[in-house]
Order: structure tokens, then sequence, then C-alpha cells
């Protein structure tokens, strides 16, 4: 659960941290492992401190992405 650093680009940061808060917002009742991470974190930590994780996961799923040039698979267990 680390947080964002402030190197880079701020508004790219503000952008992953706004998307996030966003996604929060509307989990509610998903039955999705990342809607079930989000919830048993919430239990322990502050909302913006959720918020950020989550945006730092979704920073790194984004690189993942765009280095390797695939398709996003959410779902796909690693071997």
């Amino acid at each position: 659960m680390g947080g964002i650093s402030k190197q880079g680009d701020r508004y790219l940061r503000r952008l992953l941290v706004v998307g996030a808060t966003a996604v929060m917002r509307h989990i509610k009742d998903k039955p999705t492992p990342m809607a079930d991470w989000i919830r048993k974190l919430s239990e322990k930590k502050p909302f913006r401190v959720v918020s950020v994780a989550l945006a730092n996961k979704l920073a790194r799923i984004a690189w993942v992405v765009l280095t390797r040039k695939e398709a996003y698979g959410p779902y796909q267990l690693t071997t």
C-alpha cells in the first residue's frame, strides 16, 4: 500500500487520484477482486489513503499494459 511520489506530472497524478476516487464511489457491491481489495482496505484506512493506494495500483497496471503492449486481463491468474 504505497503512496504516489511527487515526482513526475502533477496533472497526471491528480487525474489518477480523481479516477480512483470515482471507482471507489461506484464499487459498492460489485463482486470483483479489486472491489474486495478496496472494501477490505477501507475498513482499516481513511478514504483518501485508500484512494491514493488505488491510484498507485491503477498506475502500475497502466504501466505494465503499456510496456508489454498487451490487452488488460483483469482476472487472469499468474503462474
